[in-house]
């Protein structure tokens, strides 16, 4: 499971390092599927994980006009990319420009997977949920004891 947030660089050629700590669920395979997510950030899946959501994403209509939105965003943009034997995973071009990612960036965990944002949308997210306040829970989790 990947939980955390880690502020971290993207090197000159594009490549992220994985923090340790998330290595060793990485390292069996080392196989990933990196894609772009409606909100400007990027998604970073073992493709294990991936395949599932690719194939309930690939079994809507292309017909049906957001379905056929999601397909170019979520399987478009998806590349399969390995993790190397530094622990680093190559960020293709057109989705760092797609994310508008430069040199700082955040990776987030969200259990199955991480999402990597650019600082500066990582920033405006964290003043977004902080001014939502009581309303950041969505419906179903008013009776969330933290």
């Amino acid at each position: 499971m990947f939980q955390g947030a880690a502020a971290l660089n993207l090197d000159a050629k594009g490549r992220l390092a994985i923090p340790a700590r998330y290595r060793g669920e990485l390292a069996d395979s080392g196989d990933l599927v990196v894609t772009a997510h409606p909100h400007r950030c990027l998604l970073i899946y073992p493709t294990e994980a991936w395949q599932p959501i690719r194939d309930k994403v690939l079994a809507g209509s292309s017909l049906e006009p957001r379905s056929a939105m999601l397909k170019r965003l979520l399987v478009g943009f998806a590349r399969d990319e390995k993790l190397d034997g530094s622990g680093r995973v190559l960020v293709a071009p057109e989705l760092r420009r797609y994310a508008h990612l430069e040199k700082e960036v955040w990776l987030v965990g969200q259990g199955s997977h991480f999402e990597l944002w650019s600082d500066a949308e990582w920033q405006k997210q964290q003043e977004l949920m902080f001014g939502m306040g009581s309303d950041l829970l969505p419906p179903g989790m008013e009776d969330l004891a933290l």
